[in-house]
């Protein structure tokens, strides 16, 4: 079983991007956090999930989709995966955002 950890980056996100939702909605803005965690849990028992980041074409790097969000991983080791960041779909990703 692979071992995920969170850079401070991705969690940085991940608290804007709650930030954000909550002016709107509170309860839905933690629905979406839930939900980003929960997309990396399958990243334990298959840790090659998910597409190679197209910007990027490093088979390493790679990306689940969640809603809105890309979810941007590194696999160091086929049992160690960090999650780079967390990314709005609608914009584009630049190499110096990992």
């Amino acid at each position: 079983m692979a071992r995920i950890i969170w850079t401070d980056r991705a969690l940085s996100d991940i608290e804007a991007i709650a930030d954000y939702i909550a002016l709107d909605s509170i309860r839905y803005a933690k629905m979406v956090v839930q939900q980003l965690f929960k997309k990396t849990e399958i990243l334990k028992t298959f840790p090659l999930s998910g597409r190679m980041v197209p910007e990027l074409q490093n088979p390493n790097l790679r990306e689940l989709l969640e809603g809105e969000f890309r979810i941007i991983h590194e696999i160091h080791e086929e049992n160690t995966i960090f999650i780079l960041t967390v990314h709005h779909t609608a914009r584009l990703l630049r190499p110096t955002q990992l």
